[in-house]
């Protein structure tokens, strides 16, 4: 059997497997962020550990005898900062803290960061984080001995050992992505060495063994082996098979991302496309990233008092769009626009828009918005051959048939299941303690395949014209 834990924001999630990757069990824990200023996101590190002492403790009421890896996967670019004796020396600074974006904007305009990095220097990267303590709280800058992101202190509290792998890494701004390696200009830049960075591994790999002491308490044996696992993208990457160039997955979650593995290393930082490494070896990830897709929906559902599922389930057969634009802008957008100020609007307002009319607006709003995405992957020579569909959103047959037709490409819907961040994680555990490799990473069962409508396919890419057209205007206003 195999664990993953996955480190949330909002909770730790653990799930057990067998050889088969046959979920065996599950458990959760929450978990709270704190914002002691506006704009300041924190958590606790101990708390991780308690959410993972929870987890483990509920998994182990199924019998863990013959468990022989641990996979971990986590939220990304926290600033967990630890003294010589690894004593934690303030509360994490979590992804979602925009208190140096100062310090991001300084940095990115360092030509080595985009050209080492392969990214732009958002703030809520991990470099600037540190930037920021050394600015604003110098004495414990002093005492800085080691940086570990969240999922890698758990490992430290799993294994003794001070270890990253190179999917995680990547979001730090501090890795030369595409070498996999620390850069130790960028360190440099920012004060720091290669000496308080952790050990880097692949996530495949095994960064050490669980500790008896640990080991002994929830009823595993001797030398389970700990992955490298991935950061939280990564590891749903890993968990839902997109782990080859020319696969990817789209969630329409309350965000939308669109992930594509690739082969080798197409970085293109101008059009705010993330490029990181894959947690498996050899293998590198684009994202494109929307703020709001289920956000939309609902938002808008909230609006004219309606369920989101009714307002979808009445729309019947895919048809063209009408002249009414949605931009789902609505609390900024990170890709391509990197624009923080940008708000969404609806644009084509006519006697004929009714309710289904306005509905059918929304979802091609954020359909386009992903097709912007994939343009911006395009740019950097990802191709698109086959789309997974994930997240609440994939729901809504309209929804797939539209995003289908827009960006030309058919969408799987898997069966039902659990394809998320633990599950990869537990997938990289099986890697790291069989040897396998990406051969075991295998797309889930296909319940349906969604063709793009060639009869439509014209009028939507006229319509994503003008919703790039609209898009230009409202940004100057």
């Amino acid at each position: 059997m195999y664990i993953g834990l996955d480190l949330g924001t909002s909770g730790l999630k653990g799930v057990l497997i067998g050889d088969d990757q046959t979920v065996l069990a599950e458990a959760t824990a929450s978990l709270d962020v704190s914002r002691p200023q506006p704009g300041w996101s924190e958590q606790s590190p101990a708390d991780w550990i308690a959410a993972a002492e929870a987890v483990m403790g509920a998994l182990a009421v199924h019998g863990l005898g013959n468990v022989r890896g641990i996979g971990l996967s986590g939220q990304m670019h926290g600033a967990t900062l630890l003294d010589r004796s690894d004593d934690v020396l303030r509360p994490c600074i979590l992804w979602n803290d925009t208190r140096s974006h100062a310090e991001a904007a300084r940095l990115d305009a360092d030509p080595r960061f985009r050209a080492v990095s392969g990214n732009i220097v958002f703030p809520g990267f991990t470099a600037p984080k540190l930037d920021w303590v050394r600015a604003h709280e110098p004495a414990l800058w002093d005492r800085v001995a080691k940086v570990l992101l969240p999922k890698d202190y758990l490992r430290l509290w799993l294994t003794g050992d001070h270890v990253a792998e190179m999917s995680d890494a990547a979001g730090t701004s501090w890795l030369d992505v595409g070498r996999r390696d620390w850069s130790d200009d960028l360190l440099a830049a920012t004060g720091l060495s290669r000496a308080q960075m952790p050990r880097l591994i692949e996530g495949s790999a095994a960064s050490g063994h669980l500790r008896d002491v640990l080991a002994n308490r929830w009823g595993l044996p001797k030398g389970v082996v700990i992955a490298g696992g991935g950061g939280d993208n990564a590891a749903s990457g890993v968990g839902v098979g997109v782990v080859r160039a020319g696969e990817a997955f789209v969630s329409l979650g309350t965000s939308g991302v669109l992930f594509a593995a690739n082969d080798g290393y197409q970085p293109a930082p101008e059009t705010a496309v993330h490029t990181f490494c894959h947690a498996l070896p050899g293998t590198w990830h684009q994202m494109g990233v929307i703020l709001a897709a289920t956000d939309a929906l609902n938002w808008y559902a909230r609006l004219v008092g309606q369920d989101a599922a009714a307002l979808t389930g009445e729309l019947g057969d895919l048809a063209a769009p009408g002249r009414t634009l949605f931009l789902p802008y609505l609390g900024g957008e990170r890709t391509p626009l990197n624009d923080a100020a940008v708000r969404g609007a609806f644009i084509g307002l006519e006697h004929a828009t009714d309710r289904a009319a306005a509905t059918r607006a929304v979802l091609e709003g954020v359909t386009f918005a992903i097709a912007d995405c994939r343009d911006a992957l395009a740019a950097t020579g990802t191709r698109l051959e086959n789309l997974i569909a994930v997240g609440g959103g994939s729901r809504s047959d309209y929804w797939l048939r539209a995003i289908a037709t827009a960006l030309d490409c058919p969408v799987q819907l898997p069966v039902a299941g659990d394809f998320g961040g633990a599950f990869g994680a537990a997938r990289l555990a099986l890697m790291a303690a069989t040897g396998a490799g990406a051969e075991i990473a295998t797309l889930p069962a296909i319940s349906r395949r969604i063709e793009p409508d060639p009869a439509l396919r014209d009028a939507f890419a006229a319509a994503h014209a003008r919703y790039r057209a609209a898009q230009t205007a409202i940004r100057s206003l």
